[in-house]
């Protein structure tokens, strides 16, 4: 819950609350724990609320609509504005039973692989309070770091052409590319360098390049390499 950022929870008859295990387990989000509301029944659980969904894998003959978790988030939310909303879950061993889905609005399932559909407790609460965080994000939720993106400007179209340029002259002076013969070569590049999206610090990095096989290349008196001519 806090990692997807929800804090409200409500237990109904725990076995043992406070429990030291539930703190260990809880791995430094106990505040969730200190916060938490016990309930004596579902009833008192759901007293204050407008919209519930059963989360349940069993398909149920008398029940509230079966909705799969992705679609029933945007509804929840659109519901959350109404008043209080839940997500009812139900213990590890038995799940929800009947009675208890039908106080609901709405039963939430997660779409798993119907030849094992069986989800331990913790994973499909962690599930459903993805889609919602998503959802409540239309799918951009904020990302923190404490990482500073590099970023440079994207390189101008003269960038680009004087780059190709360049290019061109130093592959036809190190003998790569016959001028007579060209082929395809120089389209596929535009291609490939294309795709990239270049931004103006990786010209500057290509071309640098570009400028030392120049000079290494008069350093020889401009003749091409062993290798030859080897563009296609």
């Amino acid at each position: 819950m806090k990692t997807m950022g929800l804090s409200r929870l409500l237990l109904v008859n725990p076995k043992r609350f406070p429990d030291d295990e539930a703190v260990a387990r809880a791995a430094g989000a106990d505040e969730i724990l200190a916060q938490a509301q016990v309930c004596t029944s579902l009833d008192v659980a759901l007293a204050d609320t407008v919209f519930a969904c059963a989360v349940s894998a069993r398909q149920r003959n008398l029940g509230p609509p079966a909705v799969q978790a992705r679609a029933a988030a945007s509804e929840i939310l659109a519901k959350a504005g109404d008043g209080d909303v839940a997500l009812l879950f139900g213990n590890e061993t038995s799940g929800l039973s009947n009675a208890e889905v039908q106080r609901c609005q709405r039963t939430v399932y997660i779409p798993a692989n119907p030849a094992y559909s069986s989800l331990n407790l913790a994973s499909a609460v962690q599930l459903l309070c993805y889609e919602l965080r998503l959802t409540a994000f239309d799918s951009a939720p904020p990302v923190v770091t404490k990482a500073i993106p590099f970023a440079s400007p994207p390189a101008t179209n003269q960038d680009i052409e004087r780059f190709y340029d360049h290019l061109g002259r130093v592959m036809v002076s190190s003998g790569f590319l016959d001028p007579q013969r060209p082929r395809r070569l120089l389209p596929k590049l535009r291609r490939l360098f294309g795709r990239a999206e270049l931004e103006r610090d990786e010209i500057n990095i290509l071309r640098g390049l570009l400028d030392a096989v120049e000079k290494q290349l008069a350093g020889r008196g401009g003749r091409p390499g062993p290798a030859g001519n080897s563009g296609p």
